[in-house]
């Protein structure tokens, strides 16, 4: 059947677009989301009893503090405050972490490591995608659950100052607020001004429960500078005289009104890279700090303790339950023992039940072997044991009994939180790879096909034969259609977890299955019609392939190789090592050429007639080469005449190293690289004060001898 080239390359255009939306379906795995919207107080499970007792606790448990502060500094790298930096410029918060109440965690963030889906991710507790970066210039309404949802529904009143990606995410949720934006990257000081200025007002003021500051200008300064600049150190002591400022403030209030603590949250959204950089998956970008403040945490004993890693979506249970709100439903994270660990042992448990149930239920409706999860029968063993420890307090049961029985359903909570903050998390970092797979083949099937194309769309008639009817054709086709139909039928009743490609239809997915196969056997038809073509008594294909050296296919190789390995992320921010490598081979391989030439390849090994047709052969090069430089050569100086023919194999042996030597030097001028910004170099070395005396004196020197000569 032939077929236009110009219809083909349409159809082949909306079948490319299949396949690689069936790859995008794969690499990008939905996330993991409750089927209701939001979370409400009258679906709170109560506490678990035993058949036969009666539970007095059956709403939420009330707020933990009174008034919740959210300082949020951007790009907040876990060793600007826990590392020497910290302790360096950030004296007030050091203290509190080593003699005041204070706990210190290091928060660690899921990529993308950029600011909007961060916030997501603190206020929903869920881990947002990478289709979220794209999002990330426009910011549309966060509909999920989310804490600021649920403390404008509680009648939390809400003030908020800093970066208007907030304001963007939750429209008419604030009482009060003022956004800056965060495209003018080359301030980093009025941007933090213009939060800091509303201090002095809202601190005095008793008329707010949640106060969020977002800053600004240490993101900015990594931007311009990186995070070893000069400029990080002063930002670094304005925020920690603004954690000042707050502290002392929120310890005044405490004095007035004693009934409810206070609770200081300082976090970061993201880290950054050692270029100043973040969006990806580097420790510098992921770990970030989180110091909790209230007067209710005991002060530590031990200040040389390590900070604990938690999951930076750990922080919105922990202030959910702070607030005494519901948890969201899509949240990931488990509660931070440490805020409850100064209340009651039936309160504890009450949290933790609250935490797990809303993960459990959150598993229920993404995982379809939920019960057979272990972090779900950890949960459930856990419950028990809750129900046996209720019906012994009921009973007013005081025995050291009750307080190890205590302990030990605390632990099965914790456990079983860990389990299921894993289970979920799993499900959202697994590649669909049945789906990628397929989309791959139809997408290299098509680009093949239109590989093959290439000589009929050239032709004045520009149609393709695609072979339909060949026999041969029909024999690979059934066969292909019953291997892959088999491999389908085994790949979705094997597989653990849903994939989107078994999610279809039977009738869809063996029609995909014979559309694969279908173009299987056509290129493997064409390639059979082509092939006796090219092995015409012409060869005009051998021929030229023949002529190609070494250094030719090397360069082929070479080039492909690179373009290749634009496919991995790692390669596309270093790609430029690639080019070193591939120029370091082609000059080595240049110089074996030019050695093989001087002095392995001698004319007396050769076979007489060989030797005279290179002698004819070179004698006519050389002739042409003098008429064509002949006027050249009258203008060029004898002595440069002269010493480039007796230098001529001296030049040739030594062109490969000298380009070597200059691409070395060119590389010291300037370090490229996201991985070598912050080393020093050629150019470091030039913008100093000394090499520019220097340079300028060793210009007098030569000057000065010019004159004399």
């Amino acid at each position: 059947m032939k077929i236009s080239t110009s219809v083909l390359a349409l159809c082949c255009l909306l079948v490319q677009v299949l396949g690689v939306a069936l790859f995008l379906r794969g690499f990008f795995p939905v996330p993991v989301r409750s089927q209701a919207q939001k979370s409400s107080r009258a679906e709170s499970p109560t506490e678990p009893v035993v058949p036969g007792a009666v539970s007095n606790w059956t709403n939420l448990p009330l707020p933990l503090f009174k008034k919740v502060v959210i300082l949020l500094i951007d790009a907040l790298r876990q060793d600007f405050v826990f590392g020497p930096k910290g302790k360096e410029h950030m004296p007030y918060v050091t203290q509190l972490l080593e003699r005041g109440p204070a706990h210190k965690f290091i928060a660690k963030a899921m990529a993308p490591t950029v600011t909007m889906p961060r916030i997501k991710a603190l206020m929903t507790g869920s881990i947002p995608g990478f289709i979220d970066v794209v999002m990330n210039l426009n910011s549309p309404e966060l509909l999920d659950d989310n804490l600021i949802w649920q403390a404008k529904q509680a009648g939390k009143r809400i003030v908020f100052y800093g970066d208007d990606t907030w304001i963007r995410l939750f429209p008419k949720h604030f009482v009060e607020f003022d956004g800056t934006t965060s495209f003018f990257v080359s301030d980093y000081t009025e941007v933090d001004n213009n939060v800091t200025r509303h201090l002095d007002d809202i601190l005095n003021r008793n008329d707010w429960d949640i106060l969020i500051l977002h800053y600004l200008g240490l993101d900015h300064i990594g931007h311009l500078t990186g995070p070893h600049s000069d400029m990080v150190g002063p930002k670094l002591t304005e925020m920690d005289s603004v954690l000042k400022k707050i502290h002392v403030a929120l310890m005044s209030k405490k004095e007035e009104d004693a009934s409810f603590p206070n609770l200081i949250a300082l976090c970061g959204d993201h880290g950054m890279s050692e270029s100043g950089s973040h969006g990806g998956s580097s420790e510098e970008e992921v770990h970030t700090a989180l110091v909790l403040i209230s007067s209710v945490f005991e002060t530590k004993s031990d200040s040389s303790k390590l900070p604990e890693v938690i999951q930076q979506t750990d922080l919105l249970p922990t202030l959910a339950i702070g607030l005494g709100l519901p948890i969201s439903r899509n949240n990931l994270g488990m509660l931070l023992p440490q805020i409850v660990e100064h209340k009651s042992m039936r309160e504890q448990l009450r949290f933790f039940h609250l935490n797990a149930h809303q993960l459990c239920m959150l598993l229920r409706e993404n995982l379809e072997a939920f019960d057979k999860d272990a972090g779900v029968e950890q949960f459930k063993k856990a419950e028990k044991s809750h129900g046996n420890w209720i019906k012994l307090y009921l009973e007013g049961n005081a025995s050291e009994t009750l307080t190890n029985l205590g302990r030990k359903v605390l632990r099965q909570y914790l456990e079983a939180l860990k389990k299921l903050s894993f289970s979920l998390g799993k499900q959202i970092a697994e590649y669909d790879i049945y789906s990628m797979s397929i989309g791959v083949i139809i997408t290299l099937e098509i680009f093949f096909l239109l590989l093959l194309s290439i000589p009929k769309a050239l032709c004045s008639r520009a149609e393709f034969d695609i072979p339909m009817s060949s026999p041969i054709f029909s024999l690979m086709f059934y066969m292909m259609f019953l291997v892959l139909s088999a491999i389908h039928v085994i790949v979705c009743t094997s597989a653990e977890n849903i994939c989107f490609f078994c999610s279809l239809s039977w009738l869809i997915a063996l029609g995909i299955m014979m559309f694969i196969s279908a173009l299987c056997c056509i290129l493997l038809t064409t390639l059979g019609i082509m092939m006796p073509k090219s092995s015409s008594p012409n060869k005009k294909l051998d021929a030229g392939l023949s002529t190609w050296s070494e250094l030719d296919l090397l360069l082929l190789i070479g080039t492909l190789g690179h373009v290749l390995s634009m496919g991995a992320s790692s390669f596309v921010e270093e790609e430029h090592q690639t080019w070193y490598f591939l120029t370091n081979t082609l000059c080595l391989a240049l110089a074996q050429e030019m050695c093989r030439k001087y002095f392995l390849v001698r004319k007396k090994h050769l076979p007489d007639s060989t030797q005279e047709e290179d002698d004819k052969n070179e004698s006519v090069c050389m002739n042409e080469i003098y008429d064509t430089h002949k006027e050249m050569k009258e203008q060029t100086l004898s002595i440069l005449s002269k010493f480039a023919k007796d230098h001529e194999k001296f030049i040739a042996l030594s062109s490969p190293w000298a380009i070597l030597v200059f691409c070395r030097l060119l590389r010291t001028l300037n370090q490229t690289g996201i991985q070598w910004l912050h080393r020093p170099d050629f150019g470091h070395w030039l913008t100093r004060a000394i090499p520019i005396q220097f340079l300028l004196w060793i210009f007098q020197l030569v000057l000065l001898a010019w004159k004399i000569m």
